[in-house]
């Protein structure tokens, strides 16, 4: 459980160190941008693995019974979680109307693992990264009043191409990258 407490430290506390403003210019002014990207990209990257590898490794206690039904609203949830998660990344309908996607996605996924997961392991895992979704949404809210919004404008076009790609990463993760990376199916089983 300490594997899994520590990457989560890491990698949300890499996520947290960016709202620290003044710190972070400081350090990219002493060390450089690129610099600064690669040690960032690296921290987060560390603390996932710590995730992966302590979540894994985390002994099974059982906090409640989810029912078995539960699985497939999980499954239902996750997908809407990754086009987000894409559509953050592309001038669309979608990511201006969500504002903040990539959050939605996160929230969204974490609360559908939530759904499904009465262990203690994924609890503290789900639970944590939830909290820090709805966290990060209310401090960016918080700058938007003081400093403006930005203007989001975007084309239903790449709204399309999220949605392709977003089930196409949802497919093949579901399919490949969940089984072989958490050990467990993430479709019936």
């Amino acid at each position: 459980m300490l594997l899994l407490v520590t990457g989560l430290a890491v990698f949300l506390g890499a996520h947290l160190f960016t709202r620290a403003r003044g710190v972070r210019a400081g350090l990219i002014a002493s060390i450089g941008e690129g610099p600064y990207k690669a040690a960032y990209s690296l921290v987060s990257i560390a603390g996932l693995v710590l995730i992966v590898l302590g979540w894994r490794s985390a002994p099974f206690i059982e906090l409640w019974s989810p029912p078995a039904w539960t699985r497939h609203v999980t499954a239902l949830l996750v997908l809407p979680a990754f086009i987000l998660v894409i559509a953050s990344h592309l001038p669309g309908l979608i990511r201006a109307k969500a504002k903040h996607p990539m959050l939605a996605g996160l929230k969204l996924w974490a609360t559908a693992h939530l759904i499904s997961n009465g262990d203690l392991a994924s609890v503290l895992l789900f639970g944590s990264l939830l909290a820090y979704g709805v966290a990060a949404r209310i401090l960016l809210k918080r700058d938007e009043r003081v400093h403006g919004a930005p203007v989001r404008q975007g084309s239903w076009q790449n709204d399309v191409i999220a949605v392709v790609i977003g089930v196409a990463f949802y497919g093949l993760f579901g399919a490949f990258l969940h089984p072989m990376l958490i050990g467990k199916p993430a479709f019936g089983g």
